[in-house]
């Protein structure tokens, strides 16, 4: 189903229908994603995770909260009266309102200068392949004992950006000057490099399946602060 343009799509604020557990399985494995018919759903996602999806920001961008806001893990099932699938823009104030209302999240925004990273071509330039025909646009982050993926379909470099900071430790910002669409895989150990890791990090990974290049850089840093926030209200 191809997406509608974003002028012809109307997409609700609010969910309908929310249903929030605490995760009783554990593990490393969590997500968080959304599906045609305005559902949106997460396993093992912590509140902080939840956040990150809510304001647009990684997560090291979310500061205050008690400790449960990283040790407690929760499922969700909300469904918003659309027969859409909502991109991560339109996905956001439904994500807010429903965090407002069952955790009872209040929230500010501050911007400090700090460090980051800028997205650049590496010396070979970039291994993307252009993105052709029709479909919706999506990328998605998979993680899982000693392997780390991010897909791309109909993607931009920002969108590229975007994701690579949650993983970087640090903002990206994408000063690649490359325009459109691309479909790209990156993969990567994740693990600390102290504990013997078998695969590429996240900085030689990228530069040798993309010819793309993560450089250290000071900039605009937007945080989120948590001013009071309470466990989940019973469903």
């Amino acid at each position: 189903m191809q997406a509608q343009p974003a002028a012809q799509r109307s997409v609700p604020r609010i969910f309908d229908v929310a249903s929030i557990e605490l995760n009783r399985t554990g593990g490393e494995s969590r997500r968080a994603g959304t599906s045609p018919g305005g559902m949106f759903t997460a396993a093992n996602a912590s509140l902080r995770l939840l956040m990150s999806r809510a304001f647009g920001v990684a997560e090291f961008q979310i500061e205050g909260g008690p400790g449960w806001v990283d040790s407690d893990n929760y499922d969700i099932a909300a469904r918003a009266d659309t027969p859409l699938e909502m991109t991560r823009e339109e996905l956001r104030p439904c994500l807010q309102a429903l965090l407002a209302e069952r955790f009872r999240l209040k929230t500010h925004r501050i911007t400090k200068q700090g460090s980051v990273y800028s997205l650049a071509i590496a010396k070979n330039g970039p291994k993307l392949k252009e993105h052709v025909g029709g479909g919706a646009p999506g990328i998605s982050l998979s993680s899982d004992s000693g392997k780390a993926v991010i897909e791309g379909a109909k993607a931009t470099m920002a969108r590229l950006a975007e994701y690579l900071s949650g993983q970087a430790g640090r903002p990206v910002v994408d000063n690649t000057g490359v325009k459109g669409d691309y479909d790209f895989r990156v993969e990567w150990d994740p693990r600390d490099e102290t504990v013997g890791t078998s695969g590429p990090s996240i900085f030689s990974a990228l530069q040798e399946q993309l010819g793309l290049k993560l450089e250290g850089a000071k900039g605009p840093v937007e945080i989120v602060v948590i001013d009071s926030v309470e466990r989940p209200s019973a469903n």
